[in-house]
């Protein structure tokens, strides 16, 4: 019979390799979108090349379909120091410093000078490094709790789909588009002529069916996966709006990692980050602009883009964020 020393002894190093083995930190964090997202693969890959860049030190649990409960509440456990991060946009971050938001507005990164998604990614990485956003960030950081790790996750371009033909501001005019609530959204597209509608993307369908809305402005992969091609009949390139990510954490728990790992979890997420949105703008938005136009969704691509960029002036000057984005724009500039 073996002695209860013996048994001890195994029971000591079963428990040390067990302690050995579990992370010291673990980031817990959350989205809306679904575990088919391109997002959700690019948070595992960021997720992996942590975990193998710190030995398995530093964990991230990736929840999708928002099973660590809603937006909202999860952004007031940032702020309370929680292990949890959040997949959310600059509109949201806008609610806390103002200017933020302006990256959200109509035309934002075609006023920043970027064209191609190539110099998407670049546009944003100088706007990263700009001292105005420096300033944003800090702020964000010292009187809000959040530590922004990246933005440099974009979902693709946003145009309008509605049941006739967009070309200019003018053909905007008395149409009721669903739009998100935020107010950088809803005063862009009155800028660009429409009415704003706040819509959960769920009720959009049954929105157009009843003449609720006459349409709304969501990238291709929107109007694939919610059928909205049996209601609506054009797809007017328009790109009014590149909808820009922010993923947050606490910045009490950010702080409490050594300065190494908190390198390589701002470092990784923008890696993924940018072979992500690369993914999304030159592969999936045409991907899904052929499944829709299978569907019957005709493409309309001679609109007058300048004039809805006169038109967007004037969603800047309602919010105040004119002079927050001619800011930006002499700093990258100027780089």
């Amino acid at each position: 019979m073996r002695s209860k020393g013996f048994v001890t002894v195994v029971l000591i190093l079963l428990i040390t390799s067990v302690m050995l083995a579990a992370p010291r930190y673990v980031l817990k964090f959350n989205h809306v979108l679904s575990p088919t997202s391109p997002y959700h693969e690019g948070f595992l890959k960021w997720a992996k090349a942590v975990e193998e860049r710190t030995n398995g030190d530093l964990k991230i649990e990736v929840y999708h379909s928002a099973q660590l409960g809603v937006e909202e509440d999860i952004l007031e456990q940032i702020r309370a120091g929680a292990n949890i991060g959040q997949n959310t946009d600059s509109a949201r971050m806008g609610m806390y410093v103002r200017e933020i938001a302006v990256m959200n507005a109509a035309y934002f990164i075609d006023f920043m000078g970027a064209k191609t998604p190539e110099e998407v990614m670049e546009v944003l990485q100088k706007i990263k490094n700009s001292p105005t956003m420096q300033k944003w960030l800090k702020e964000l950081e010292e009187k809000y709790g959040f530590k922004v790790l990246s933005f440099m996750w974009v979902q693709g371009y946003r145009h309008f789909f509605t049941n006739k033909p967009i070309r200019k501001p003018e053909d905007l005019r008395g149409l009721r588009i669903r739009t998100p609530a935020a107010p950088i959204w809803q005063e862009s597209i009155r800028a660009l002529g429409a009415q704003p509608v706040a819509l959960n993307f769920g009720e959009i369908y049954t929105g157009i069916q009843t003449k609720a809305v006459d349409g709304a402005e969501l990238v291709y992969e929107n109007i694939y996966s919610g059928k909205l091609y049996e209601v609506l009949k054009y797809g007017s390139e328009t790109g009014h709006i590149l909808l820009i990510n922010f993923e947050v954490v606490s910045a009490k728990w950010f702080n409490s990692l050594p300065p190494e790992y908190q390198k390589i979890l701002v470092e990784e997420c923008d890696k993924a980050g940018i072979e992500t949105s690369l993914k999304i703008m030159k592969e999936l938005d045409a991907y899904y602009k052929q499944l829709v136009q299978e569907k019957g969704i005709q493409i309309i691509t001679d609109v007058d883009k300048k004039a809805f960029m006169e038109a967007a002036e004037q969603c800047y000057r309602v919010l105040g964020l004119l002079e927050a984005r001619n800011q930006l724009i002499k700093e990258i500039r100027g780089q």
